[in-house]
């Protein structure tokens, strides 16, 4: 009678049926697996190259008309900022010749420069594709929105977009974005959201400079 296969023996015996199997896989699908192997280095290869010979020298071109035209915002000449001249690049050009190439900044000085011109509706549309991963930078861009709809005498969503802008950037910078959100407030007549926003200042952010005088707007709605 023949001896059984000890668990060992049973082990070697799987392992060399798997690899068997493996085997013939490979051998049945051969030209399967090397075709998908060379679409995925032809794949590779072309991203690579447009990185390198499309995307970077575009990024490149974008940062240097964005300069110009950051020079021009930091000058307050924001309608040559946004609009540019025959010889420069204004933000709204660089953004529907380079789009995203340029960095997530042009939509905050597009949209910066749309507000100080007075042009509300465009300074919405900018600040709302502002897509940053900074905090701070992405509640400015919402409080921006929250300006501009005051602008349009729209209280209702300049208070949504300020609170928002508050929550977002949860820091001394909040403080601001809640004052404005407690001054249209009043202005919409509702009086328990504006007291809500100036008492938040007061107990969360007593450092902000706005909390200095917080105490006569919270006095003005309580008695």
């Amino acid at each position: 009678m023949a001896n059984k296969p000890n668990e060992q023996e049973l082990r070697q015996q799987k392992t060399a049926e798997a690899v068997s199997k493996t085997e013939q896989f490979f051998q049945k699908n051969a030209k399967l697996i090397y075709g998908c192997v060379a679409a995925v280095l032809v794949i590779a290869l072309a991203i690579l190259a447009y990185n390198r010979f499309v995307f970077q020298p575009k990024k490149a071109e974008a940062q240097k008309e964005m300069f110009k035209a950051e020079q021009k915002f930091a000058a307050g000449d924001f309608e040559l900022a946004l609009n540019g001249d025959d010889n420069n690049m204004g933000f709204e050009e660089i953004i529907s010749t380079y789009g995203k190439k340029a960095g997530q900044a042009v939509y905050l000085y597009a949209g910066g420069s749309a507000l100080q011109l007075g042009d509300f509706e465009k300074a919405i549309k900018y600040f709302s594709k502002y897509a940053g991963e900074d905090k701070i930078l992405l509640s400015r861009a919402q409080a921006g929105i929250g300006d501009a709809y005051v602008g349009l005498e729209d209280y209702k969503n300049a208070l949504a977009a300020y609170e928002k802008a508050a929550a977002t950037a949860d820091n001394l910078f909040a403080a601001g974005y809640l004052l404005k959100a407690g001054q249209v407030a009043e202005e919409l007549g509702n009086k328990d959201k504006a007291l809500a926003c100036y008492k938040k200042i007061k107990d969360q952010y007593p450092q902000a400079v706005e909390a200095a005088d917080i105490d006569k707007y919270i006095t003005r709605i309580e008695f």
